[in-house]
């Protein structure tokens, strides 16, 4: 598992960070994991708006630059100018259970989201890991905030499910970040002759870090490598050198790497031994900062660990059999089989991805995982099969993988190995699925609003739960109602949450006449809503407690907040407004609906296989 942090000061991403990721050296082969923390990304208030909306160019380019060594972005998490992202190789996905994450805000007393924490945790073969990417606050008197700040981050995180609830209660956890920590006592002048004379271990007992892991206990158990590299805070933008203007501030250990291993639960086991021990441990066998990036005041710092384990899960959750390759339409056919146990849903389904994709949802195309005998084959252990239409298949040559998208778990549950597909090319259809480029551009592209066209074909879930889109998380900087499945989702210590905003959201009202007379036929809404991009919400309005479609053609449905340059706030309580008057409704004896997101395919009260409604 290689871990990064890097306090990148709102600077624009570099053209190369394969020396960081260790892509040019013999490693990359054995890495099987990278968890990549920035802070101060875009943290300047036009830039956060705008990434409300598109993808951050910091997140494009690991995900470009690491894909062709085939990693795959599991779980992604930000909080305003503070990213989390967790990168594993694709055949170990299937085995990448229970992904959740989580956020706190602690700057401003919790009402502000530029220092505080935000993790990722899931099950790695059974084993519970949390990622854990902190920013806490500057400047060298504040070390006791410091510490309650982390106390604070590890106290309000809370996961859910049977086990590792508790940031601390995670077999094993990562914590860094710029931890902010700086040299005590020792003056300047001292600290750099220490550092041109490579004596480092001279400024190590004065570390604020390393003498808070002998004192704090909320520290105890967190070990971390030695600090042989420079300090890698504050430098002149551009340069190695460190800080030459007027606050010359003196050079520090702010950018850390630690770790802890869960201690072996109470009780002897038979055989004198502690049940837990000796099952999982971990090695550094790298910890070092790269001074060859500049764009920042800090230096990036990268680790690289070997944790061995035993493996607690031998099979994925859904095995895919298909053939070696497919040279004619017909041979599209494919067969899966369950474990038992296996949570199946209605909304699974099957992506066909170019080898070299980028996350769970840069699929060519996809196949909703459903049959008439899918629960037979469940109870009996039976294969189900599914098969691709000649349209959804791309043309021409290409290695493939093939990935079973569970909803339920919001995480792939099966992969195939590669497999060749050699269709022939039509002048007609090569232009338009030809490859992949059509699907991964309109998804990943910063042009594309992530909101509306999350490219899921599954729905959204209406009951709690965490952020799992390998899209941008949602937006912190905003003070928005969450709502019932967000709600949650990201706690702080100011009493913000137990607040709502006034009620007096505006209703656009449509006349009766244009909707009747620019209305969209019915079959090219079931088009749409079959369609992973679905009808943007942005093309509904409410009218007497109802929702209507809006014309694509008419002045609103041609309203794009990339030209209007609305805020995303509005156009959010306006559709959490409709669907908490759909809830009542329902709650007052109408007809149940189907609850969904904007991105689901079809449409109310149906079941995936009927209404074609939007």
């Amino acid at each position: 598992i290689t871990v990064i942090t890097w306090n990148v000061g709102t600077a624009m991403p570099p053209n190369d960070v394969t020396s960081l990721l260790h892509l040019n050296t013999g490693e990359t082969n054995d890495v099987d994991m990278i968890a990549i923390g920035l802070q101060e990304v875009n943290s300047k208030i036009n830039k956060r708006l705008k990434d409300a909306l598109f993808t951050d160019q910091w997140s494009e380019l690991f995900m470009d630059v690491l894909s062709p060594f085939h990693f795959i972005l599991v779980s992604t998490v930000r909080m305003q100018g503070v990213i989390l992202l967790v990168f594993a190789k694709y055949y170990h996905l299937p085995f990448l259970q229970d992904i959740q994450t989580d956020c706190t805000r602690t700057g401003l007393g919790g009402y502000w989201g530029n220092k505080g924490g935000v993790s990722v945790r899931l099950s790695i073969f059974g084993h519970m890991v949390c990622f854990l990417n902190c920013h806490l606050p500057a400047h060298l008197e504040k070390a006791e905030q410091r510490k309650e700040d982390f106390a604070t981050i590890l106290h309000m995180q809370q996961f859910e499910g049977p086990v590792a609830n508790g940031i601390l209660d995670h077999d094993l956890v990562f914590w860094f970040g710029d931890l902010n920590f700086r040299i005590e006592s020792l003056d300047i002048c001292f600290v750099k002759y220490a550092i041109d004379s490579n004596v480092l271990s001279q400024l190590w007992e004065k570390d604020q870090l390393n003498i808070a892991k002998s004192t704090w206990p909320v520290l105890r158990g967190f070990q971390e490598g030695p600090l042989n590299f420079p300090p890698t805070f504050k430098f002149d933008v551009g340069t190695n050198k460190y800080d030459s203007s007027a606050k010359k501030r003196k050079p520090a250990w702010t950018d850390r790497i630690l770790w802890k291993i869960k201690p072996p639960s109470k009780g002897w086991g038979t055989g004198g031994q502690r049940p837990s021990q000796g099952v999982l441990s971990v090695s550094q066998l790298c910890y070092c900062s790269h001074m060859e990036y500049t764009v920042s005041d800090h230096k990036p710092v990268a680790a690289i660990f070997a944790v061995q384990f035993a493996s607690k899960v031998d099979k994925p959750q859904v095995e895919i059999y298909v053939a070696d390759e497919w040279s004619r339409p017909e041979q599209a056919v494919v067969r899966y089989k369950m474990a038992v146990g296996f949570h199946r849903s209605s909304w699974d389904w099957i992506g066909l991805y170019r080898v070299g994709f980028r996350h769970p949802k840069d699929y060519v195309s996809y196949v909703w995982a459903r049959s008439d005998d899918g629960e037979r084959c469940l109870e009996k252990q039976l294969c189900a099969q599914v098969m691709f239409s000649e349209e959804a298949l791309p043309k021409g040559n290409g290695e493939y993988i093939l990935g079973y998208y569970s909803n339920t778990s919001s995480s792939i549950a099966g992969v195939t190995e590669p497999f060749q597909i050699s269709l022939p090319r039509s002048e007609e259809g090569s232009s338009s699925t030809d490859s992949s480029g059509s699907s991964s551009e309109e998804d990943d592209s910063t042009l594309v609003l992530l909101a509306p066209k999350s490219r899921s074909p599954s729905p959204g879930k209406m009951k709690r739960h965490r952020s799992r889109s390998p899209s941008l998380a949602k937006f912190q900087g905003l003070i928005l109602r969450p709502s019932s499945r967000d709600r949650g989702t990201s706690r702080s210590p100011s009493p913000q949450s137990r607040r709502s905003l006034p009620r007096n959201i505006p209703t656009i009202h449509l006349p009766q006449e244009e909707l009747g007379h620019r209305g969209v036929k019915g079959k090219e809404l079931g088009q749409a809503a079959e369609s992973p991009e679905g009808s943007s919400f942005y093309q509904t309005a409410q009218e007497q407690g109802g929702l209507r479609c809006v014309p694509a053609d008419s002045p609103l449905g041609r309203a794009d907040p990339r030209s209007l340059g609305l805020l995303p706030a509005l156009r959010l309580e306006m559709i959490d407004q409709a669907l908490g008057r759909r809830r009542e409704s329902a709650e007052q004896g109408h007809r149940p609906c189907r609850k969904t997101s904007p991105t689901s395919p079809p449409g109310c009260g149906t079941s995936p296989k009927e209404g074609r409604g939007p």
